[in-house]
């Protein structure tokens, strides 16, 4: 086993360049585990593309393997809850950030960190929702908690965005009323497909009135973005709305009075699927195999080879994906 060399995407630091590559590797260079999995999928994410790119806010030394999502076979295992042959899903934890991730053929993990791939789910379809699909069940499960469908609207950031899209096509499903925010104006045929009745462009909505409340909107919302977008949204959310917040592209700063919370009784609930307990990760695998799984699920994400990673890199990094990517490792 130790002697199996296999494909990987490496990314080198080369005077302070990051250049990746497809380059052969072996089991041996792997870091210590108790599962070593066979990979069949990965996908793209916002941090893959900062790890390729040497954000050493993500991966803190060079040669590195990206990919925080992963799907395949355990070939080896130490840990007598599973077996050789289980499917299983491993995301986030430090996997594609300092522990060579997804972007391999093979991964060595810790078994604490994988899931059972849930039935009625196929392997490309966990990586069609990867860390992504994970962080929009978290937010869907925590805001189902506080707003039902009978409340009124939600509004999603980032809607042509991995956790964006699936959030969209989630809550249409569960028969919410979605309004969605996008920046890209040829999207919006692709939004209303997914589910979202009404789109607003993100200028229009970065340029709402500078106040300390707004006019209530909405019950409830899955921000992705942050900054201004996650200021103006909590300033419309109804009394007793709840929104979620996931992700920081637009600012990590906020600008805000407490008037929402204090006058409206407004709940903002922080997501983090990196750290999230196990008990919790396979309750929202579960949900995402079965209830949740939306109708278009097979029509939101683009499949590629290790080949065209840099090509999708490039443009995830200028915000032109939309969408997922997903990652056949057998191409």
């Amino acid at each position: 086993m130790k002697d199996i060399d296999f494909k990987a995407y490496v990314v080198n630091e080369e005077e302070n360049n990051y250049l990746g590559k497809i380059t052969r590797r072996k089991i041996d260079d792997l870091p210590e585990g108790d599962l070593l999995i066979k990979v069949y999928y990965s996908s793209l994410n916002y941090k893959d593309a900062l790890s390729a790119s040497g954000n050493k806010g993500v991966t803190k030394s060079y040669p590195h393997t990206p990919g925080i999502d992963a799907v395949g076979e355990i070939v080896r295992s130490e840990d007598q809850r599973f077996t050789i042959g289980d499917k299983v899903i491993v995301t986030s934890y430090d996997l594609g950030m300092n522990t060579d991730g997804g972007f391999g053929e093979y991964i060595q993990v810790p078994s604490k960190w994988a899931v059972k791939l849930p039935e009625n789910l196929s392997m490309k379809e966990a990586m069609i929702y990867g860390t992504a699909g994970l962080t929009a069940g978290i937010s869907i499960l925590r805001l189902t908690e506080l707003v039902k469908p009978e409340d009124g609207k939600i509004i999603v950031s980032g809607a042509t965005g991995g956790v964006g899209t699936i959030s969209v096509a989630i809550l249409k499903k569960l028969g919410y009323s979605v309004t969605a925010i996008t920046g890209k104006e040829t999207e919006k045929k692709y939004l209303s497909d997914l589910g979202a009745e009404e789109i607003i462009m993100r200028k229009d909505f970065e340029a709402l009135e500078k106040k300390p409340l707004l006019k209530t909107i909405y019950a409830g919302a899955i921000d992705t973005v942050g900054g201004i977008i996650l200021e103006n949204i909590i300033k419309s959310i109804k009394q007793n709305g709840a929104v979620t917040c996931c992700g920081n592209v637009a600012s990590a700063k906020l600008e805000l009075t407490v008037f929402p919370f204090i006058l409206r009784g407004v709940t903002l609930i922080g997501i983090d699927s990196q750290n999230l307990p196990m008990i919790y990760r396979e309750k929202v695998w579960k949900q995402l195999a079965s209830d949740w799984k939306p109708d278009s699920l097979m029509d939101s994400y683009d499949e590629i080879s290790l080949d065209d990673i840099d090509q999708k890199i490039s443009l995830m990094l200028q915000g032109k994906l939309k969408g997922r990517t997903v990652i056949n490792m057998s191409k």
